[in-house]
């Protein structure tokens, strides 16, 4: 929260109009800050390729860097190769397990014809000596316990197959969402804008210093990058004392004085204030945070700069 510089209530010419003078940081209304991205499955830092420059303006899908995709990019030929192989597999497996359930099938209808057979047999039994009889009974049992077999190895087969398909399908799957995790990653190491404004690089710790960002430096994922804004509209945060409170109400109006450009005057209108006021430790002054919408514009008015404010006070 910025720190107020002076607070002091004039009386102006007209006895009914009072300034109360306090200071404030100039920010913009809309403004995105753009990190380093952040990969998964990989540490480390990345490497820079591009980097817009300074101060330019860009549009909404304008390529504001691009980072070193080698990497990525062989990875996920790797994986997708990898996978179109799982795929194959998966298929070959299905044209493989059709066939042996075709084959179960028609050893299963064999046996069934066995049986049939053998029941046939059976009733030529007041035609045939008792030897024969007890002969073609054991024939007949053994065909119904191989038809039996027949049907419980089956089931058991087609469980076994059905989970060995789903452990194939489930790698083919897996390897599926490599493939597609890598080639995020390499879509995300091409940063673009997600709002037109005015680039401001941030400065970043490269060769034991801060500085902005080159190509070529070696960069931490999730480390600030640049500050992406819209100038056309600029706001100003200001902290009031709780004793002037009253004067944050709708309508008031103040006047801007930037400190770099003690010339360059705006006019602001009173937008938002915090409901409750706050203190900083060990102070016995309260504060509330107010927020100020500037009109009009400027090239010079740019974030960052501190300002002098004078509010009008109720009458």
């Amino acid at each position: 929260m910025p720190l107020i510089l002076c607070c002091v209530v004039s009386a102006a010419a007209d006895q009914n109009k009072r300034i109360v003078r306090v200071s404030g940081t100039v920010e913009a209304v809309r403004s995105v800050t753009v990190q380093v991205p952040f990969i998964q499955g990989q540490g480390g830092n990345v490497t820079l390729a591009k980097l817009v420059q300074n101060g330019v303006t860009v549009k909404p899908g304008d390529l504001l860097a691009e980072f070193d995709r080698t990497d990525q990019l062989k990875l996920a030929r790797e994986a997708e190769a990898k996978y179109g192989d799982l795929s194959h597999q998966v298929e070959q497996k299905i044209a493989e397990q059709a066939s042996n359930r075709e084959k179960r099938a028609a050893d299963l209808e064999q046996a069934k014809a066995d049986l049939n057979k053998a029941e046939i047999e059976l009733r030529k039994g007041p035609v045939l000596s008792d030897i024969d009889q007890q002969k073609n009974q054991i024939k007949l049992e053994d065909a119904r316990r191989h038809v039996a077999s027949l049907e419980r190895s089956n089931r058991l087969h087609d469980q076994a197959e059905a989970a060995e398909l789903r452990i194939l399908e489930l790698q083919r799957d897996r390897q599926k969402y490599a493939v597609e995790r890598l080639e995020n990653n390499a879509s995300r190491l091409s940063v673009r804008a997600p709002i037109g404004g005015m680039v401001a690089l941030q400065n970043v710790w490269r060769n034991n210093s801060m500085g902005h960002a080159q190509e070529g430096d070696q960069l931490w994922p999730g480390s600030p990058l640049l500050r992406l804004f819209d100038p056309a509209a600029m706001q100003l945060d200001v902290a009031i004392d709780e004793p002037d409170g009253a004067a944050l109400v709708p309508g008031t109006t103040a006047t801007v004085h930037l400190d770099a450009y003690p010339n360059l005057t705006f006019k602001a209108r009173f937008d938002s204030a915090s409901p409750v006021a706050s203190s900083s430790l060990g102070s016995p002054v309260k504060t509330f945070a107010a927020r100020f919408l500037l009109e009009g514009s400027d090239p010079r008015l740019l974030p960052d700069l501190t300002a002098a404010v004078d509010i009008e006070l109720p009458k």
